[in-house]
């Protein structure tokens, strides 16, 4: 299995609208991401996303193919040195360590590019495999927030995870022995 992380670009809207056409995975996500996601949203989110400058989201691909997608917003006013940072991925593909490699592939890029100090991410209290993501990638929970979600007709929960720059490991960087 082959990973990549890159630009979203023109031929990736067929296989965005397959994998993102999921209930299983809008459940997880703000409302932003329509649901049913069809072929137009797909061109909608792809030319966004093109002349986007820095590039703040990203294919992830599996095999050549875009399966999912992650992410980052860099804050402003008071939380200037902040970004937040998002993921989802195509359910067949989930189980396999793919998020959390794109998860620890922009963490590091964010990192290297940006002036960040604290990068944190937002996760619904039941989604347990994107909590377990974020703690294999490194991220702590720092508080849970009762709820502070309205999705579905119901509150729900909302668990914060961060990771200060003086906390990252970079997993490519040698040991130096």
């Amino acid at each position: 299995m082959q990973i990549d992380i890159r630009r979203w670009k023109p031929g990736d809207e067929e296989s965005l609208a397959l994998n993102a056409n999921n209930f299983n995975i809008w459940k997880n996500v703000r409302n932003r991401m329509p649901f049913p996601y069809t072929i137009d949203d797909a061109r909608n989110w792809i030319g966004q996303n093109q002349y986007m400058d820095p590039v703040t989201h990203f294919a992830i691909l599996v095999d050549g193919v875009a399966a999912g997608s992650v992410g980052f917003e860099l804050k402003d006013d008071i939380y200037i040195k902040n970004a937040e940072v998002g993921y989802w991925l195509g359910e067949k593909y989930w189980g396999r360590g793919i998020s959390t490699y794109a998860l620890e592939w922009i963490v590091k890029y964010i990192f290297s590019e940006f002036d960040i100090h604290r990068i944190y991410a937002t996760v619904f209290i039941d989604n347990l495999a994107s909590r377990r993501v974020l703690e294999k990638a490194g991220f702590i929970l720092e508080a849970i927030h009762q709820q502070a979600v309205f999705k579905e007709g119901k509150f729900i929960d909302e668990c914060i995870y961060k990771m200060l720059k003086e906390e990252f490991h970079d997993p490519d960087a040698s040991s130096g022995d």
